[in-house]
């Protein structure tokens, strides 16, 4: 999933996992086109060019957004990076055909955290909604429990320690070509019709303890 370097001074645009018209009717060609052409990569370019002849050039872009958070002296790598970032994980965190029922032990640990997959739905859909203004809504490991929180405009719980596993992106431009100011139905429709089980399962697996 992660964004690699290609090289010093390098940040790459990962590749979409699908093609730009795998997420229709929910999300349009043009959406992701737009969203992915323009927005993601602009925020790889802009950080290639801050990152330039800086103690974070050769640095993988997970770890660029680790090294900078909270510095005020380098809010605009921060803002960049982790968009890049929290960018190529929201489009994984979506797949055609999506929804449906989680992988087992997801699901168990989903309905131990939440009470069950509904309750769990209705309450990342409420902390995506309720987001004021531009940013993101996220399936988290936070010690031994999934938690839903949100972060507003770049921000991502990657800074704090905890695992992110899915993310929903709430940025107008993720949705306003298709649905203008119904981010409920946006939303919504993100977690009924493409949310990417297999991708959180994966990355539940990772912070699993070693046998």
């Amino acid at each position: 999933m992660d964004t690699v370097n290609a090289g010093p001074q390098a940040i790459t645009l990962p590749p979409l996992p699908y093609a730009q018209n795998a997420l229709a009717p929910v999300i349009s060609a043009n959406t992701v086109a737009l969203h992915y052409g323009k927005h993601h990569k602009g925020y790889v370019d802009t950080l290639n060019k801050l990152i330039v002849d800086t103690e974070f050039a050769d640095m993988p872009l997970e770890q660029i957004v680790r090294a900078v958070a909270g510095h005020p002296d380098h809010v605009s790598i921060f803002n960049n990076a982790a968009q890049a970032w929290n960018h190529t994980f929201y489009w994984h965190s979506m797949r055609p055909n999506g929804g449906g029922k989680p992988p087992a032990i997801l699901e168990r640990l989903i309905e131990s955290s939440f009470g069950s997959i509904e309750v769990f739905k209705k309450e990342l859909a409420a902390a995506a909604v309720g987001e004021f203004g531009s940013g993101w809504a996220w399936l988290i490991k936070d010690g031994a429990r999934l938690k839903i929180v949100k972060t507003g405009n770049a921000n991502t719980p990657l800074t704090w320690g905890a695992t992110p596993l899915l993310t929903v992106d709430v940025w107008e431009h993720a949705y306003y070509l298709d649905y203008q100011n119904r981010r409920v139905d946006y939303v919504n429709a993100l977690i009924d019709k493409l949310i990417n089980w297999e991708f959180a399962a994966e990355n539940l697996s990772r912070t699993a303890p070693a046998p």
